[in-house]
């Protein structure tokens, strides 16, 4: 029996205004066929969130028909059909003989593809920087009469600015990482085991919030003393001390579309070196929302907060954060001095101002925010303070 499709996250005519934007862009590159290989890109033409890219797919974007085409592997073709709005004669599932195949791959298929569109002597467009080095010279070597222009970076600047649906995601999603946060203050106890404090954030961010269930796990970053002075590390086996310091950094999700928040927890009272670092980074986030608006620049966000925590003596090396929607952060701008990127309505940013100042000293705490037509709206709601559990 053929599997139904399932619902869809956007009406289709969300989609078509999409892959409209997208094929604006191609006719402004003169390509005429537009290979899209990264899963974020795939998800924001199609909606589909599958985890299936660890080998080769494809969303082959033609200038002459109206929905692309979909190539991935075959026992992941029913996903496809089931999450996304494109017709079932646009998903092609491509033979298991092509995984494990050191000759041959999926991304043979893909140029197959290619060639039966007559695009083997066109403007094709390929996302070179989501392409091993093998991947890449395949391209080449298959489609030697073809120009190939590397579009790695063209569907994400087109995602930045997000339509009122998406909008509304991220702002779902914002309120699970908030409940999140709750969570975690709640649980957060010294003897209590880190994985089973991260045991219960994780479940609630699956629960979600306000009758929205998280339909993913983003990754999730549990720093603890000694740890505080790095950002990337996970819960580890060890039980929560009196003392101690964790750095929390969490995201709701909300059919790919990710909102993410940081904040610090201290057992017991904080130290006055924590505590001063904390009132200066508030300011200093305070001052960063205070410049956004259209037309500001992304730098001028990012050096509203440096030069308000310089004034308390402390420095931050590190870019205040990125642009974010889909799968967390965006390939595009970022919150740091001289990207001269120009602010837009409802384009959707992580100011993150985690700062890590020693290797066993750093602090966390972040918004996700959205541009409004005169300033910003911050989507994620817990209180901007110091939990002290």
């Amino acid at each position: 029996m053929p599997i139904a499709k399932g619902p869809q996250v956007f009406p289709r005519s969300e989609y078509l205004r999409r892959l409209a934007a997208v094929k604006t862009e191609m006719r402004r590159l003169e390509i005429e066929v537009l290979v899209i290989g990264n899963s974020s890109d795939i998800t924001y033409l199609t909606g589909y969130t599958a985890r299936s890219g660890y080998v080769p797919q494809a969303l082959v974007i033609s200038l002459n028909e109206e929905e692309p085409t979909f190539l991935l592997r075959r026992q992941d073709a029913p996903a496809a059909v089931h999450q996304t709005f494109l017709e079932r004669g646009k998903v092609f599932g491509y033979p298991e003989t092509l995984i494990g195949n050191p000759d041959r791959d999926g991304f043979d298929a893909v140029i197959d593809f290619l060639h039966e569109l007559g695009a083997a002597d066109r403007g094709v467009g390929v996302q070179l920087g989501y392409l091993s080095a093998k991947s890449a010279r395949k391209f080449e070597s298959r489609l030697p009469n073809a120009r190939i222009v590397d579009c790695s970076h063209s569907v994400a600047w087109i995602r930045m600015i997000k339509s009122d649906f998406e909008i509304t995601l991220m702002r779902e999603a914002a309120a699970i990482a908030d409940a999140g946060v709750s969570k975690a203050a709640e649980v957060i106890r010294p003897g209590v085991r880190e994985a089973d404090v991260m045991a219960e954030v994780a479940a609630q961010l699956a629960r979600g919030a306000n009758g929205k269930a998280g339909t993913d796990l983003a990754s999730m970053y549990f720093c603890s003393s000694p740890r505080t002075g790095t950002c990337h590390i996970r819960w580890s086996e060890d039980v929560i001390h009196p003392g101690s310091q964790i750095n929390l950094e969490v995201g709701g999700v909300r059919h790919g579309y990710v909102s993410a928040i940081m904040r610090t927890f201290s057992v017991g009272a904080p130290s006055d070196r924590l505590r001063r670092l904390h009132e200066a980074e508030v300011a200093g986030l305070e001052a960063a929302l205070a410049t956004v608006r259209p037309g500001s620049t992304c730098s001028d966000v990012a050096n509203a907060f440096y030069r308000t925590i310089e004034k308390s003596g402390f420095h931050k090396d590190s870019r205040c954060g990125y642009a974010i929607g889909i799968d967390w952060s965006e390939p595009t701008a970022s919150l740091k001095d001289g990207d001269m990127t120009e602010l837009k309505p409802n384009m959707t940013f992580h100011l993150m101002l985690g700062n890590w100042i020693e290797e066993d000293f750093g602090y966390v705490i972040s918004e996700t925010f959205r541009v409004t037509d005169s300033g910003c709206e911050v989507l994620t709601k817990s209180p901007r303070e110091l939990f002290e559990v």
